[in-house]
């Protein structure tokens, strides 16, 4: 799981406990104006992932950076249900994929502090 909280204009995520390790990943801060948007998507965490470096892929866990067709994606995601996808522009990733606790007030969150 992750903890994602926006704090003055900046979308912090942060791993918690080995995901931290798992996904060679303390913390990812991005400014707002670098988000294009957040969708609750538990279907993402099923799709093709493309090369690992570094990271973890496991049955129900995906931790780390991908890279597929061109795109670096951040994937931090247990399970499936609970999966937000997060937009970017202009930074190092141009996907995050990562489970959260409430994620439909997560996503909510994101889009409203983006806007």
């Amino acid at each position: 799981m992750n903890s994602v909280t926006v704090v003055d204009a900046v979308l912090i995520v942060e791993p918690r406990g080995l995901d931290k390790l798992w996904s060679f990943t303390r913390r990812l801060r991005i400014p707002l104006t670098h988000v294009r948007g957040a969708t609750h998507d538990p279907g993402a965490a099923n799709e093709p992932k493309g090369i690992r470096a570094p990271g973890l892929g496991l049955p129900g866990k995906t931790a780390g950076t991908f890279h597929r067709d061109g795109v670096k994606t951040f994937y931090n995601v247990t399970g499936s249900k609970d999966t937000i996808v997060i937009e970017l522009q202009d930074e190092k990733y141009q996907r995050l994929i990562l489970s959260v606790d409430d994620p439909r007030a997560v996503v909510q969150q994101i889009n409203l502090a983006a806007a």
